[in-house]
């Protein structure tokens, strides 16, 4: 019965990564044969500029994104757990964006963050005048501030969380109802509730479910950086790992030097899921005692 799912994960998965791996020490076009040259596309990586840019702009989009991500599918879960009429409609909205496709996805948010006709724009200039916010400043420039196109990327990615908010529905819906009820007889307020009775309790799946997302984080950022931001503002404000590979492979056919580039994001993510295992272990023993 796991021989569909092993196939696929050997041809879909252990594949391509053996020859991501195998291209990653060639110079390689896709005209002429591939060329062993060792280490040469990992040392001219390190020299880079733009690969190190790309490097801190994954690093810091994983750094905010991921927790916001958590919190906003917790919230859900936490807000909509309860079986009313309203709560169904709402977790239907909740889950929605997951499952538009990623194109789409960033023409949309395109066309949302425009800065003359969009609707964010225009919603934040209510009350304003010429031109301006209610507080007089001028509404934020999505699509040219480097600060404010990775804000725009960050954004865009707390609205697709429909997965981990189902997940943590469950979670949460599964929890035993008596456990609640003492509380309400011992007058615990709805923080103490929170704080000593909801979180530890699906503490293990937050744990696993940030480990999911900081693995995805990563890749999330491709679409929107290349639909939406294409990259920029210059000089490549909101261009991500994934981003550079790809324009590496197929803009400038250096598949050797993207294949390094890949295999460094897979070291990144691998280091940055061992460091949240570590602290989930810690946070697990201290817990038990």
């Amino acid at each position: 019965m796991l021989a569909p799912y092993v196939l696929g994960l050997v041809v879909l998965v252990l594949a391509p990564f053996a020859v991501t791996l195998a291209l990653a020490f060639t110079e390689y076009d896709l005209i002429r044969p591939p060329v062993w040259t060792g280490t040469d596309n990992l040392t001219a990586l390190a020299d880079d500029p733009v690969f190190r840019t790309a490097l801190v702009n994954s690093l810091l989009f994983g750094a905010v994104a991921v927790p916001l991500r958590m919190l906003v599918a917790l919230g859900l879960a936490l807000l909509l757990h309860r079986r009313t009429a309203a709560a169904g409609t709402a977790r239907t909205a909740a889950v929605l964006p997951t499952a538009v496709p990623e194109i789409a996805y960033g023409l949309l948010w395109l066309w949302l963050l425009n800065p003359l006709y969009g609707p964010i724009s225009q919603i934040l200039r209510v009350g304003g005048e010429n031109g301006l916010t209610a507080f007089g400043r001028t509404p934020p420039q999505w699509l040219t501030d480097p600060v404010d196109a990775r804000a725009a990327i960050i954004l865009m990615s707390l609205f697709t969380v429909g997965e981990t908010f189902v997940i943590l529905l469950a979670a949460r819906r599964a929890l035993p109802a008596d456990v609640y009820e003492l509380a309400a007889l011992e007058d615990a307020t709805a923080w103490d509730v929170l704080r000593r009775i909801t979180l530890p309790l699906i503490a293990p799946v937050l744990g696993l479910l940030l480990i999911r997302d900081a693995i995805q984080s990563l890749q999330f950022s491709f679409v929107p950086a290349l639909i939406v931001t294409d990259g920029g503002p210059p000089p490549y404000a909101t261009t991500y790992v994934p981003l550079f590979a790809y324009r590496n492979a197929f803009e400038y056919l250096r598949y050797g030097y993207a294949a390094a580039a890949t295999l460094l994001m897979l070291l990144l993510t691998v280091a940055a899921v061992a460091l949240q295992w570590r602290l989930l272990r810690r946070y697990g023993r201290f817990h038990l005692r």
